[in-house]
C-alpha cells in the first residue's frame, strides 16, 4: 500500500504482482477499499472526494526484460521499454522514463535533420541510453527482479522487523534480554538458513 501527499490532495494505491492476484480471494477494488478503511488511512480520507480511479501494468523484469528499444521510425521510452528499477524500499520509473524521453528527442531530432528515420539512424537512441545512468542503474539492478521473487520479503520480513521493534521498545520490568537474543526468536521461527541465504541474495543483487 501507498500513499502520496499532493499539494492539493491524497493519492492511495496498491501494488499487487499478477501472480499474487490470481490465487487472491479478493477483486483489486475489494482490496483497495479495505486499505482505505485501515484505521491509519481512513482518517487522512474522510470527507474527500474521489477525483480518479485508474489501473497500470508495471513492468519490473529488469534489465533483462528490455525489448527491442528501437526500429524503423519508432523508439521505445519509459514503461514501454520496460525501464523500471524495483528494489523493495522503492520503485523507480519516472526519473528513467524522463531520461529515456530526453535521449529519444536529441535522437529523433538529429534523424529529422537528416530526413532520414530508419532503424540505422534511431540507434543513436540506445547509444545514448546506454551513455546515461539509465542503462548504468538498470544493469546494475539486473538481479533484484529474481530476489524479489522471494515471498519472505513481503510476509515473513515484517513480521520479524514488527515483533523485534515491539520487543525493544517495550518496557515491562522484565529481566534485561540482548537484543541478539530478542532477534533470534523471530529469525528462528523464519529459519536461520533462510535468513542467511536471504541476506547473501540480496547483498549479490544489490
Amino acid at each position: 500500500g501507498l500513499i502520496y501527499t499532493n499539494k492539493e490532495s491524497v493519492s492511495l494505491g496498491l501494488v499487487v504482482t499478477t501472480a499474487e492476484l490470481t490465487r487472491a480471494e479478493k477483486s483489486i477494488h475489494e482490496m483497495l477499499e479495505q486499505f482505505k478503511a485501515h484505521p491509519a488511512v481512513q482518517p487522512l480520507i474522510k470527507g474527500g472526494k474521489l477525483l480518479e480511479y485508474s489501473g497500470h501494468m508495471v513492468a519490473e523484469g529488469g534489465y533483462d526484460m528490455i525489448p527491442t528499444l528501437y526500429d524503423n521510425g519508432i523508439v521505445a521510452i519509459g514503461d514501454a521499454a520496460h525501464l523500471v528499477i524495483n528494489v523493495g524500499y522503492t520503485v523507480r520509473g519516472m526519473d528513467l522514463a524522463i531520461e529515456s524521453a530526453v535521449a529519444a528527442a536529441q535522437a529523433i531530432v538529429e534523424a529529422k535533420a537528416k530526413a532520414d528515420f530508419s532503424a540505422t539512424t534511431l540507434a543513436k537512441y540506445k547509444q545514448l541510453l546506454d551513455d546515461s545512468f539509465v542503462m548504468r542503474d538498470m544493469k546494475h539492478f539486473s538481479k533484484f527482479p529474481h530476489f524479489m521473487e522471494n515471498h519472505r520479503i513481503f510476509n515473513e520480513y515484517p513480521a520479524l522487523a514488527e515483533e523485534l521493534l515491539a520487543s525493544i521498545f517495550v518496557v515491562d520490568g522484565g529481566e534485561p534480554v540482548s537484543i541478539i537474543k530478542k532477534l533470534m526468536a523471530p529469525m528462528k521461527r523464519v529459519g536461520l538458513l533462510n535468513v542467511a541465504k536471504d541476506a547473501w541474495k540480496g547483498m549479490r543483487a544489490l
